[in-house]
């Protein structure tokens, strides 16, 4: 991937300036991939990760909060995310026994089995856009990308 091609410049671009560009590319490209893998099952990649959440706490019910917290992409629309989910089938939400103000989600049967084959799609797509890198070269970059 050409950085200056791509953004139509015949600058050489700084290199810490076409890194970021870089990065951005390759952060919309893997957008991408994820939500045409989605597309078929009507989620967004948000949504996705909501549920991938949820089936990570074992049955357990999680709090706005505490998903909130564990987002890949933090956002504050967390509320309309599940609202989606619920409309779906895919989550159920109950106020807590004890803390009424508090509200608990957990995944649906139907949403379980909907993730795994959102799972199937997502890992397709994920193994595509790495095809090109050696395990070792992925653990490089792993590495490379930690140091932010």
């Amino acid at each position: 991937m050409n950085v200056e091609e791509i953004i139509k410049t015949n600058q050489k671009l700084p290199l810490e300036t076409r890194t970021i560009i870089h990065m951005a590319l390759v952060q919309n490209k893997n957008n991408e991939a994820f939500a045409n893998a989605l597309k078929p099952f009507e989620i967004s990649m948000q949504q996705f990760n909501v549920l991938r959440i949820l089936r990570g706490q074992q049955g357990k019910p999680a709090n706005l909060c505490t998903l909130n917290e564990r987002m890949v992409a933090k956002m504050s629309n967390t509320t309309r995310l599940v609202d989606k989910l619920l409309a779906k089938g895919f989550v159920d939400r109950s106020v807590c026994p004890s803390n009424r103000r508090k509200v608990e989600i957990v995944i649906t049967a139907s949403g379980l089995e909907s993730l795994s084959k959102m799972d199937k799609a997502v890992a397709e797509a994920e193994n595509d856009l790495v095809k090109n890198f050696s395990t070792e070269e992925l653990e490089q970059l792993n590495h490379l990308l930690d140091k932010f």
